[in-house]
C-alpha cells in the first residue's frame, strides 16, 4: 500500500516538474547587442580649439548604452545620450540631449568599414541632413565626426573629436 501511495505522489508532481518553463534568454545578449562596446569607459576628447571629456557606460541589464559629455574646460557643452539595439528594425537608435536644448534622433550602424555611422531622422523622406561616425576604432582610441550634408551633395566636418582611453 505504501508504495502505492508513493507512486501516486510521484505521478501528481512529476509533470508539474517537467511542466515549469526554462528561463528565458537574458535580454540584449547577441553581436548586435555588442557593437557598440568599444565606445564603453572613460576618455579624454580633443577637437581643434579645445578639450573635453565622455564617460560611457553599459547600463539597464546591458541593453542601453548611456554617455555623459562634458567640454569643459574648452565650452560650456554638457550633454547626455542613451543608444540601444532595436532588434525588430536590427538598427541602433540614439538620442542626444545637451544644456543648449538640442534634442537629436539618429538611427544607423555599423558601416561595413570598421567603423559606425548613425543619421538623423527625417519623416518628410528626404535625405538626413546630419551625421555622426565613428572610425579609425582601436581599444584605446577612435575619431569622432559630425558631418552635415552640403547642399544635398556632400558631407562636410562640423566638428571632428579624436578620442584617447583615460588612464585607469
Amino acid at each position: 500500500m505504501r508504495y502505492l501511495i508513493v507512486m501516486g505522489a510521484l505521478a501528481f508532481t512529476a509533470p508539474a516538474i517537467a511542466a515549469e518553463p526554462a528561463a528565458p534568454p537574458p535580454p540584449c545578449q547577441g553581436a548586435p547587442f555588442q557593437q557598440m562596446d568599444f565606445w564603453q569607459g572613460d576618455w579624454n576628447a580633443t577637437w581643434k580649439g579645445g578639450t573635453g571629456s565622455n564617460h560611457i557606460t553599459k547600463t539597464y541589464g546591458g541593453c542601453v548604452i548611456e554617455e555623459h559629455f562634458d567640454g569643459t574646460p574648452s565650452m560650456h557643452l554638457k550633454g547626455h545620450s542613451v543608444s540601444t539595439y532595436f532588434a525588430p528594425a536590427k538598427e541602433w537608435r540614439q538620442t542626444w540631449v545637451d544644456n543648449e536644448g538640442s534634442y537629436i534622433d539618429l538611427r544607423g550602424g555599423p558601416d561595413g568599414k570598421g567603423g559606425f555611422v548613425l543619421t538623423t531622422i527625417h519623416d518628410s523622406g528626404k535625405p538626413p541632413r546630419a551625421r555622426m561616425i565613428f572610425e579609425d576604432i582601436k581599444k584605446d582610441s577612435f575619431t569622432w565626426r559630425w558631418q552635415h550634408f552640403k547642399d544635398g551633395k556632400v558631407w562636410e566636418d562640423n566638428w571632428v573629436i579624436h578620442y584617447t582611453r583615460q588612464k585607469s
